[in-house]
Order: C-alpha cells, then structure tokens, then sequence
C-alpha cells in the first residue's frame, strides 16, 4: 500500500498511508474509532475505489489488474452479511464458482467441519445467528486459500471454543505462507498474534514496527504495554476505573 488517501465529502478518512504485508506475516492494525481502519482494508479489498495512491497484491495492481488482484485475497468484514436465501454450502459454492475452483465440495466439507458448521450445511444465511455467520465468513475465506487475508474484528461474536478455534486458524494460514491483516480493538489479540504494528490514528500511520520495538521507542517509556503504546502513540487518555 503506497500514498493511500481517501476522503468522504469533506473528511480525510486515509491520509497518505503506506505500508507492507510480507508473506507468513501478520499485521496488526489497531486504532481508536474514526482512524480510518476499515476505510482502508475496505479499499484494499475493492470493496471501495481507489482515490488516490496505489495497492499491490501479489505484484498485481488493485486499479489496473482488479481481477488477477482480487482473485489472491480474501476479505472478512466486521458484519458479515450473507445472502439470506442460499444456504451456507451454497455460499461455500458461490464462492468456489467466483474463484474458479472446481473441486469445490470436498474442502467446503472439510471446512464446515473445522469451523462447526456441519449441522448448518443446509441453514438459510437469514437462519444463522451473528457467530454463525462470522464462521461462515472464514469458511469461505479459507476455501479459497488466499494469498493475502483482510481481517475487520474476525472474532466479534464468536464463542470462547471459537475464538481459540479461530486463533488457531489464522495462525497457521499465515504459517502457510498468507499475509494477514488483522484490525481488532482486542489489543490482547493483537498481541497475541501479530508480527508487527500499525497503528493509526485520524488516518495517519503514527507506528509501524513490531511490539518490542515500540516498547523500546519512546512511545509509553521503555517496555510499556501494547494498550499504553497504544494511548500514547494516539494522544487518547486511560479511562478512570
């Protein structure tokens, strides 16, 4: 991602951010509400045009290659939304046919299995509950094995059991070689699982880096936190217990 802005009428939503997503790695993007978190993985997804600067996914231009761009990643939005008349094997199917993938029904087997989403197979998508659907929305990321994975708070709704499930999966897609974006305002997540950091605020970049190097940047006094990092980095105040 090199110089990307992007602005709603009068607000500057993304102002000039660039950074990069190495293969195997997971990127944590964290911020306070309004920095521009899913503004930006909105618009690295397609789901929104670009305005200005440029975004490569695998050496292929989002604006100019939209097509070979889009067919290596997968995008799970914060609400996902699937349609309410298919059922989830045939948003597994929809899926499989948008990509091109041909044998199709044994993986989505496979999938609906790991993520406990076999008794759905046949649940209309306006049947499932807010964790089923999250489910579903990784089911059909993982399917199509993507390069590059976008991730907007992947874990809100789910259960304890499908948190560490859900964890465990993201950690080893990136252990086979995806780049993860993950934005959550779990900061414990983030923690847990991200390489690196990128934390915005009013749509600028104010750190980029791994945890241990912000706890030895003066963000917070040396080896703060990730949520004092976070405070300090942002300009926000703690909340009074």
């Amino acid at each position: 991602v090199s110089g990307l802005s992007r602005r709603f009428g009068e607000v500057l939503a993304v102002d000039r951010l660039s950074f990069e997503v190495r293969p195997g790695e997971i990127l944590g993007l964290v911020g306070p509400n309004g920095a521009g978190k899913t503004t930006s993985l909105r618009t690295i997804a397609g789901v929104l045009p670009i305005q200005a600067g440029e975004i490569s996914v695998v050496e292929r231009d989002l604006d100019r290659d939209p097509i070979g761009a889009k067919s290596l990643l997968a995008w799970i939005p914060d609400e996902p939304q699937p349609d309410e008349n298919l059922t989830v094997l045939e948003h597994l199917e929809f899926t499989a046919g948008i990509y091109g993938i041909r044998d199709w029904v044994e993986p989505a087997n496979e999938l609906l299995a790991r993520f406990d989403l076999t008794a759905k197979a046949e649940a209309l998508g306006g049947e499932l509950s807010r964790g089923m659907r999250q489910k579903l929305a990784f089911a059909q990321a993982w399917l199509t094995g993507p390069r590059v994975l976008l991730m907007d708070e992947p874990l809100s709704g789910l259960d304890p059991l499908g948190i560490r499930a859900a964890k465990a999966e993201i950690l080893q897609m990136a252990a086979e070689g995806a780049a993860i974006v993950l934005s959550s305002h779990l900061l414990k997540l983030i923690e847990e699982l991200a390489d690196r950091l990128l934390i915005l605020d009013a749509g600028r970049a104010v750190f980029t880096g791994t945890l241990e190097e912000a706890r030895e940047s003066d963000l917070a006094g040396k080896g703060g936190s990730l949520e004092e990092i976070f405070l300090a980095a942002t300009g926000a105040q703690p909340v009074e217990e």
